[in-house]
């Protein structure tokens, strides 16, 4: 099987064709592997009709690293940023889900409007 080049001079595999020995970041992630800092090794294409094809970039397994372990002091600092995404700038009250970006404040918040609003 051989491989088109693309622009930059990588590689270009049709789905589901890429050779044993590359994988994408999700595969690698799958394996316990990370990229590791090196290069992009090709590209995957998906064709769609009537748009450009999705692109997905591989890396050579046998240069990927181990994913490095979750520490104590990071997962505590993963679960406050969690939890300050729950907190509404509105009523300061955990919403109990993620707030949406396009609200911006929590649905009840959302639903009421401001001369409503009972502050905390």
């Amino acid at each position: 099987m051989t491989a088109t080049l693309a622009s930059g001079s990588l590689p270009v595999y049709r789905w589901r064709l890429a050779p044993d020995g590359l994988a994408t970041r999700r595969q690698l992630r799958s394996m316990g592997l990370r990229p590791g800092g090196q290069d992009v090794a090709a590209e995957l294409q998906r064709p769609r009709r009537r748009r450009g094809p999705l692109v997905a970039y591989l890396y050579r397994i046998e240069h990927a690293k181990p994913v490095r372990p979750m520490t104590p002091a990071r997962r505590a600092a993963l679960a406050r940023a969690n939890r300050a995404r729950r907190i509404c700038p509105a009523c300061r009250r955990d919403a109990g889900y993620v707030i949406p970006t396009s609200l911006g404040t929590c649905v009840p918040c959302t639903d009421t409007p401001p001369d409503l609003r009972k502050e905390p």
